[in-house]
């Protein structure tokens, strides 16, 4: 069965919505960064999210082509849970309108590598929810932002689950890449 690996940036205050607005780290990049969001999305072959997230990649990853991460991106599946978007622009894009648990799951059965989910919201929620998520990769960047509302955090309201450390990345930059398994859920 394929697993779902989300992949989601957060500051020290747990704030994960627009990490392309958080202030600079002024320090030099870690060039071990791109190699390992390259590596995860290569070792995937379908995209999942939420419309939110979608209205974000879309307009910004068509525009890029010539590296293998861009390549990759714009051909694979890509699968969007929401209601109200209706004709996507972005290619190979299906809706997920009705039933995602139901949709999600048979995507998890279907044969392929694993899919991929980035950044941490109402799909996210919902997976952990239903036991679907597999694997939950936090790039904790070393800064606190100070200010978001509660759909920019990544606390909030979900069931009780564990997870499992399963490996840790510090880069050079300050950093911390946490690998963690989903364990179970808790009463």
């Amino acid at each position: 069965m394929r697993k779902i690996i989300n992949s989601t940036y957060i500051t020290l205050d747990g704030v994960i919505q627009d990490p392309h607005l958080w202030p600079s780290l002024n320090r030099p990049s870690d060039e071990r960064r791109d190699g390992i969001q390259t590596d995860l999305l290569l070792s995937c072959d379908a995209l999942l999210m939420g419309r939110r997230t979608y209205e974000g990649f879309a307009p910004v990853w068509q525009t890029r082509s010539g590296d293998p991460y861009s390549e990759h991106i714009n051909a694979m599946p890509k699968y969007v849970v929401s209601t109200t978007l209706k004709n996507p622009g972005w290619q190979n894009t299906e809706i997920i309108q009705s039933n995602p648990v139901e949709a999600i799951n048979r995507l998890k059965e279907s044969p392929g590598k694993n899919i991929v989910q980035y950044g941490y919201g109402s799909v996210s929620r919902l997976l952990v929810e239903h036991g679907l998520l597999d694997e939950l990769r936090l790039w904790i960047y070393p800064l606190i932002v100070g200010r978001g509302t509660v759909n920019d955090l990544l606390f909030g309201p979900s069931p009780s689950v564990g997870f499992n450390l399963v490996g840790s990345t510090p880069l050079s930059n300050g950093i911390i890449i946490l690998r963690y398994e989903f364990d179970k859920m808790l009463s």
